[in-house]
């Protein structure tokens, strides 16, 4: 019975500790997800034409 106390206070002291460490890896995979998708976002943004942008069009 003992042994089975002690395992309960133990499985109840780690697994506080076990849910910050997985949300902390679940943070972190989400920043690398959000940069991968920031990457791509910005090597696909084209330059303008030459030209464009330099006027505004009033009569549009």
């Amino acid at each position: 019975m003992d042994s089975d106390l002690s395992m309960q206070l133990v499985a109840a002291r780690s697994a506080p500790t076990q849910a910050a460490m997985q949300n902390a890896m679940l943070k972190k995979s989400n920043e690398m997800d959000q940069m991968v998708v920031d990457m791509i976002a910005q090597s696909t943004q084209a330059p303008p034409p030459p030209g464009q942008g330099t006027r505004v069009d009033k009569l549009a």
